[in-house]
């Protein structure tokens, strides 16, 4: 069993990802092509999701440090820096975006 896999889908790995935005106060003054890099973003995860392997994602309106979450569940640790590069706010160089090996304990 590796570092962050836990019981209940033998083979999968998990990390939980922290995306920081360009500014505290994006999400309140992005501008319109902010925004529509955001939209594409959301439309990626989402699609990940769809596919089984964003298992939760979405913003966190921490006050002064507003962040992006994420838990992915992957077969391989390889899989991990290729589906935050395709990410389009990363592409945009509006997120940036770090990964850490997650232990998760997910509903039977």
């Amino acid at each position: 069993m590796s570092d962050n896999t836990a019981g209940g889908n033998p083979g999968k790995i998990h990390f939980m990802l922290w995306s920081t935005p360009p500014r505290a106060t994006f999400s309140e003054d992005m501008t319109a092509e902010e925004r529509n890099i955001m939209y594409r973003h959301i439309a990626y995860w989402t699609e990940r999701q769809s596919q089984g392997i964003a298992l939760i994602f979405g913003p966190v309106r921490k006050p002064n440090d507003p962040h992006g979450l994420a838990v992915i569940e992957v077969e391989s640790a390889d899989q991990v820096p290729q589906l935050i590069a395709e990410d389009p706010a990363v592409i945009a160089g509006i997120m940036a975006t770090d990964f850490y090996p997650m232990m998760a304990v997910l509903p039977k």
